[in-house]
């Protein structure tokens, strides 16, 4: 690669990074893990920079992304955590607005199973649609169906009073 080349690499990277990491957030619920995860894309992105610049980069690493985060929870599905009954806690008012409503969403999320969570990510965090998913996750769009409405079902149990939230803005 030349200079040229790790000049616009470095930029791509300087410029996304921060959108790659809410993401990864997102899917992993911890931000280590969602370092790890960014640098874990980046490492499979870099050796094909070249056949990428032209097209879309980001698309490309966020894919990734997504199936590592994938590989990962299916490696950890080993090790399940059991959650502890009553472990929920209805969030206080916040004055700052939204962020009592956004870190009762964390923690709501963080108790989906991975599969859950990143369904959900993808389809409400990243916008794209049931095909779109299943073809990023290499799997059904009846899959992502059953794993979308399990993952509202549950998001309702764990957040029953969300509409009692004022969102300011």
């Amino acid at each position: 690669m030349d200079e040229d080349e790790r000049a616009r690499l470095a930029e791509f990277v300087a410029s996304r990074t921060p959108a790659l990491m809410r993401v990864a957030y997102l899917l992993t619920g911890d931000r280590h893990a969602a370092e790890d995860l960014v640098q874990s894309a980046l490492a499979r992105t870099i050796p094909r920079w070249r056949t990428l610049r032209n097209a879309d980069p980001e698309g490309y690493l966020r894919t990734v992304m997504y199936r590592e985060q994938v590989s990962w929870w299916r490696r950890l599905r080993r090790y399940r955590e059991s959650l502890l009954t009553g472990a929920h806690e209805v969030p206080a008012a916040d004055p700052s607005g939204g962020t009592d409503l956004r870190l009762a969403m964390r923690a709501a999320l963080r108790h989906l199973p991975p599969a859950q969570r990143t369904v959900v990510v993808l389809r409400y965090y990243e916008d794209l649609t049931e095909t779109q998913v299943a073809q990023v996750l290499g799997c059904s769009v009846g899959t992502v169906r059953s794993r979308t409405h399990r993952a509202v079902s549950r998001l309702r149990e764990l957040l029953p009073d969300v509409e009692l939230l004022e969102v300011r803005r």
